[in-house]
């Protein structure tokens, strides 16, 4: 039997000591339950029992993050916090990521023992990249696609986001591509609705990316929100890729990692994962799960793309969380091909600056919804105040200064919160 194990750390609250609530986290997920039970014997604990590898404390608190949790009898109201991790035998569940989530991410985050519970990172035997094989384009697969080289890859989202007919849409994305954009995609909330359903919008959509490609010499990416029931994503994704498409869109928490994996398995093009619904799994701070955990299982199901929210962004999450996912999805995982940071939410050239700054790579999407459609001289403008703000940024200019010369990168820093 492999020897192999996962080491998952968590962030613990808890009104016992740590090393308890450990080990009934170690044997809630392994092989005890409440009680003993006949055949828990001490070789079948050898074997599959979960361990506690190290525990750090951290200072407590007087009162729960979280309802729920019992507290000892007689004794005052101390919570005490810590990171704890745990080893969890790889034979328990095998290189599944359905089996492996049940195991970290299940049941514990109930236990009446903690009144707070956070999975902070995985570690993962070499066994998941071998099963999963990871993003089949990632990066330079979509840099080799789009034509584009030596910059982030800029994008803009179809804004209305819903309520566009097929015919008006392709008027839209025509705009765009004379524009100069390298990719748009659709809203998370527009996949097949009956009112311009996907095989409609793939007609009136790709013959305008195809004359575009042919006057300008390189192919607008288009990712296709092709979100829907397991059975349904192989045939969107045909539909996709039959009529030229480049790029197709799927939401992770709707489909799962499952599913997103399925996806990779046929997918002959990037997969642009988008996260909506984060929030819930990951907002409160002693609760649900931190980007580095989740960006591992996403790339390993084959993410191409990985939206991270942006800087200064209209989401509540801060900079340094954003600068943490983007080191993240940078850091190397088990020779699998890297994966593209997606910023989006709040982007116009107001944000190029600070992002180049704090990132320091321009391997990234930079999605400007709003900042590219809303620009006050039009998308064309925005599109251009988006590429001189990253040549700013890349030049080590202030963009203030840059925009003297330069009317649409002027309009965008007045229109959307810096003013040369």
């Amino acid at each position: 039997m492999s020897s192999a194990v996962v080491r998952a750390t968590y962030r613990i609250e808890t009104p016992y000591p740590l090393e308890r609530a450990a080990a009934v986290i170690a044997g809630e997920q392994s092989t005890g339950t409440f009680v003993a039970v006949p055949g828990e014997t001490d070789r079948l604990k050898a074997l599959h029992a979960a361990r506690i590898s190290s525990i750090e404390e951290e200072a407590p608190v007087a009162a729960p993050s979280l309802p729920g949790a019992k507290t000892p009898a007689g004794e005052g109201a101390v919570f005490n916090r810590g990171k704890v991790t745990l080893e969890f035998p790889l034979a328990n569940f095998g290189p599944s990521i359905p089996n492996l989530l049940a195991t970290v991410a299940g049941n514990l985050f109930e236990l009446q023992e903690v009144s707070g519970l956070r999975l902070l990172d995985l570690e993962l035997p070499d066994d998941f990249a071998r099963r999963y094989g990871g993003p089949r384009f990632g990066v330079a697969g979509t840099r080799e696609l789009t034509g584009v080289y030596g910059r982030p890859i800029v994008g803009t989202i179809v804004k209305p986001s819903i309520g566009l007919s097929p015919e008006e849409l392709a008027s839209l994305v025509g705009r765009l591509c004379e524009a100069g954009l390298d990719f748009i995609k659709d809203d998370e909330l527009n996949a097949d609705p009956p009112f311009a359903t996907l095989e409609q919008k793939v007609k009136a959509v790709m013959p305008v990316i195809e004359r575009a490609a042919d006057r300008a010499g390189r192919k607008v990416m288009y990712a296709f929100n092709i979100t829907g029931d397991i059975e349904e994503l192989k045939r969107r994704h045909e539909l996709v890729v039959s009529h030229g498409g480049t790029c197709v869109m799927a939401s992770v928490q709707s489909i799962g990692f499952a599913g997103l994996a399925y996806l990779r398995s046929f997918s002959e093009v990037p997969i642009h994962a988008h996260r909506n619904g984060w929030g819930m799994l990951t907002r409160h701070p002693m609760l649900g799960m931190s980007f580095a955990a989740y960006q591992k299982l996403a790339r390993l199901a084959g993410a191409d793309h990985l939206h991270v929210n942006a800087l200064d962004s209209k989401f509540y999450e801060s900079n340094e969380s954003v600068i943490a996912s983007v080191r993240a999805l940078r850091t190397p995982l088990a020779g699998t091909e890297s994966c593209m940071p997606v910023l989006s939410s709040g982007q116009s050239a107001a944000t190029a600056e600070t992002t180049y700054r704090e990132l320091g790579t321009v391997d990234l999407m930079n999605i400007a919804g709003g900042g590219i459609i809303a620009h006050p001289d039009g998308a064309a403008a925005g599109v251009a105040s988006m590429h001189q703000a990253w040549e700013a940024a890349l030049a080590g200019v202030p963009a203030e200064q840059y925009a003297k010369t330069r009317s649409e990168l002027r309009r965008a820093l007045e229109a959307f919160g810096r003013r040369p």
